[in-house]
């Protein structure tokens, strides 16, 4: 039991230690015009589609403004591998960058989608993955590091509660098959290749099912 909450006390001692905030200097109302091109996959509200068997475009409504941003140049840059998002953040400058983060930012977070068909055996091992984690097996529970209801913990953990179940199970496909690299100090990759596809399913329907807002946080 010690030796679990050391491993607890360090994992959240880490994530700490990455985060960081600062205001994001951009413009709300420019950012409303320059995400016209956004609207195709993360939907006038920015709650993102989710296509079963198919790709899913996450919700980005309510996201941190700096974590956005920095998705989008990472992007760019080739830091993270997006064919689908490349062309068009090609065709935006840095400013842009910034008011489009700015701007989805201040929308209302929009509820995700996950598999209705999903049983409540997956979902009670997704919530114990989510909420303690599997430490037999050294995976850290996701509220160490995106707080304790997964809505987030400052610019480099966005919330999961509330995501699109097809977006969390993709991207963690990604960082266990190492597609997906510009997490900080490798934490994502860290986990992500100690869970098994049962894992991941489950996790991703779980957090998909939990409020993407706190509760009186309606805008």
């Amino acid at each position: 039991m010690k030796k679990i909450h050391r491993m607890t006390l360090a994992a959240a001692t880490l994530c700490l230690a990455v985060t960081s905030a600062h205001a994001l200097e951009g413009d709300a109302k420019a950012g409303e015009q320059a995400a016209a091109m956004c609207v195709a996959c993360h939907q006038a509200n920015g709650g993102g589609m989710n296509i079963p068997g198919g790709e899913s475009w996450p919700s980005i409504a309510g996201l941190n403004a700096d974590y956005l941003y920095k998705q989008m140049k990472d992007v760019k840059d080739g830091s993270r591998n997006s064919p689908t998002m490349l062309p068009f953040v090609n065709m935006l400058n840095d400013q842009q960058f910034k008011d489009i983060a700015v701007y989805y930012s201040q929308l209302p977070a929009v509820q995700g989608q996950g598999d209705p068909a999903a049983t409540e055996e997956e979902l009670a091992h997704g919530e114990k993955l989510a909420m303690q984690g599997d430490w037999e097996r050294y995976i850290v529970p996701c509220s160490t590091c995106h707080g304790p209801d997964n809505l987030g913990a400052g610019s480099v953990f966005p919330h999961l509660a509330g995501q699109h179940a097809g977006y969390i199970s993709d991207q963690l496909h990604a960082w266990q098959s190492g597609k997906r690299n510009n997490d900080p100090q490798h934490l994502m990759l860290a986990i992500a290749e100690r869970m098994n596809d049962k894992d991941i399913r489950a996790v991703s329907q779980w957090l998909s099912r939990q409020p993407a807002q706190r509760k009186g946080e309606q805008k």
